[in-house]
């Protein structure tokens, strides 16, 4: 392996993945609160902890190809990579694979955007 995709990926624990996913969930839910949303209106839009951190190494392995957004096939590629790699979070990534436009869905701004 070369030395930039080495320094790209990231060798933490899942249970240190997951603690960084819950923490950020935690700050999206408290953004939303203050932006006067009502939790019963967005918390099944809210990716779980697993599937946060399918996304964040998924960012990563798309920002080590140049941050070019991947097509259907290399997504399911890279969320497949994922699977292999991080065994624990088989089960989120299977809840991904074949699902359309899963960036951000949660976001209040790409929602919009995007409809």
């Amino acid at each position: 392996m070369d030395e930039p995709q080495e320094q790209h990926r990231r060798r933490a624990s899942v249970e240190v993945l997951r603690a960084e996913a819950a923490d950020e969930l935690a700050v999206l839910v408290q953004e939303r609160l203050r932006g006067g949303e009502d939790p019963w209106d967005f918390m099944e839009d809210l990716p779980t902890v697993d599937e946060l951190v399918v996304f964040m190494l998924r960012a990563e392995h798309i920002e080590a190809d140049g941050g070019l957004r991947p097509t259907a096939a290399r997504n399911q590629r890279l969320l497949r990579l994922i699977a292999h790699e991080y065994p624990e979070l088989t089960r989120a990534v299977w809840r991904l694979v074949g699902q359309e436009n899963t960036h951000r869905r949660w976001d209040a701004v790409v929602r919009v955007v995007g409809q």
